[in-house]
């Protein structure tokens, strides 16, 4: 039953969908589509905790910044790690993209993706930020869930799905069918990893230092794991650890590959057993249906190819990958008395009543 008061609500506020994520967070707002993508990153002054800048802004200080200002990203592995600063980047992203309407003290409903393998505190940290922040009634989702409905697949039907999210602290790989997730592996293995692994092989191999942000874009431009039909080099650059000196690298796409190799492998052992404690029927499904890769990590060359080369089925990417979490959120959002369901089954519960 649709409460009239959240229906009269919903026409003055504008209701949000989120993905909190380790490495970006964006928000999707009802009627508007997505107006927030932005790095999970807060610089704050050491001295007296004031939040500085926030989003895009303080990406750009990471590795730049004096001593007293520390560039922090208040999520690891998909989780919060730092209440206070979190709920200070959720309270600055829900303004930003919130129209302060007054009238009935109108403020947004917030549908928020989390990692599906987070524990019942974690997911009350969520929540409980979600509202500090300004929300008038928070929800939680888990990712994979989201993703789905992001993605378009049949979730509510019948019939099985599988998604795998690969973003940048944790790796989600669900199989769905009638509105709840079946088998569900969540892992802390995605993209962060990719990048400490680049980091890691540049040290070993050539004693050369690099950053996240130098180990990220050599990721994105030539990272891969499949073989491409053209290998591609690129150069990094660094601090020599024997000279101590900035020194200059070209690498190839084979040596990233190789670099990459631990967390693809990882992935993909995630992958086999989760399909491996699916029910036959809905394996089955999955061979007509294929196999979806949502997230921004998903994005690594040749990836669709190596999955569907290990599990012997057709692997592809959902349209606009980065997104599919949000959007999904956002469906949410806007139809909630539709998504019940889709929220008790991935809350696994009801959230205990605030004191």
């Amino acid at each position: 039953m649709v409460n009239p008061l959240n229906a009269l609500l919903g026409v003055f506020s504008r209701d949000i969908g989120i993905d909190l994520g380790t490495a970006t967070t964006l928000v999707c707002v009802n009627g508007q589509g997505i107006i927030v993508n932005e790095p999970s990153v807060v610089a704050i002054d050491k001295r007296s905790k004031r939040a500085l800048a926030i989003g895009a802004e303080a990406k750009e200080m990471v590795g730049r910044t004096p001593g007293n200002i520390v560039a922090i990203r208040p999520l690891r592995d998909g989780v919060i790690s730092d209440f206070d600063i979190t709920e200070k980047m959720l309270h600055y992203f829900i303004h930003k993209v919130h129209e302060r309407k007054r009238l009935l003290g109108a403020s947004p409903r917030v549908v928020v993706g989390i990692p599906s393998g987070v524990t019942e505190v974690e997911k009350r940290a969520v929540h409980d930020a979600a509202l500090s922040a300004g929300a008038r009634e928070a929800y939680l989702i888990d990712e994979p869930m989201a993703a789905a409905i992001g993605a378009g697949l049949p979730v509510s039907e019948s019939v099985g799905s599988m998604i795998i999210d690969i973003g940048g602290g944790t790796t989600e790989v669900a199989v769905i069918s009638l509105g709840g997730i079946v088998v569900s592996r969540s892992i802390r293995v995605a993209g962060d990893e990719m990048d400490e692994e680049i980091v890691q092989y540049a040290r070993q191999k050539y004693n050369l230092l690099i950053g996240e942000r130098m180990a990220e874009r050599t990721k994105v431009a030539i990272g891969s794991a499949y073989p491409l039909p053209e290998e591609q080099t690129i150069t990094i650059r660094g601090r020599n650890l024997i000279t101590g000196l900035p020194e200059a690298v070209e690498v190839s796409s084979v040596e990233i590959r190789e670099a990459l190799s631990g967390p693809v492998d990882t992935i993909v052992e995630a992958v086999k057993s989760t399909l491996d404690e699916t029910p036959p029927e809905l394996v089955a499904d999955l061979m007509e249906q294929g196999i979806a890769l949502a997230g921004g990590s998903s994005q690594l060359q040749g990836l669709p190819e190596r999955l569907s080369e290990e599990t012997r089925m057709r692997v592809y990417r959902a349209e606009d990958p980065v997104t599919c979490v949000v959007r999904g959120a956002g469906t949410v959002v806007a139809d909630l008395d539709r998504y019940h369901k889709v929220l008790a089954s991935t809350q696994r519960g009801s959230l205990p009543p605030r004191r």
